[in-house]
């Protein structure tokens, strides 16, 4: 009985660290698609809030960068 009384707060713990790590806001597949760095589409990449650039704001809308023209 005592060992259930360890194991169990032990194993909750352990599953909300394992979804808490799991869960992440900025994403490596969008690097991979878009072939552009983070700072491309965010104004500073470890600000919080994010800010995003006029391409983060259409990559949002948009979910590609397909059709995006930099202003000049």
């Amino acid at each position: 009985m005592s060992h259930l009384k360890l194991t169990i707060p032990f194993a909750v713990l352990l599953g909300g660290f394992l979804i808490c790590s799991i869960a992440s806001y900025g994403k490596p597949e969008y690097t991979k698609a878009t072939k552009k760095a983070c700072t491309y589409c965010h104004v500073d990449a470890k600000a919080k809030p994010k800010e995003l650039t006029d391409a983060g704001k259409y990559y949002s809308a948009h979910k590609t960068l397909d059709g995006y023209q930099e202003k000049k």
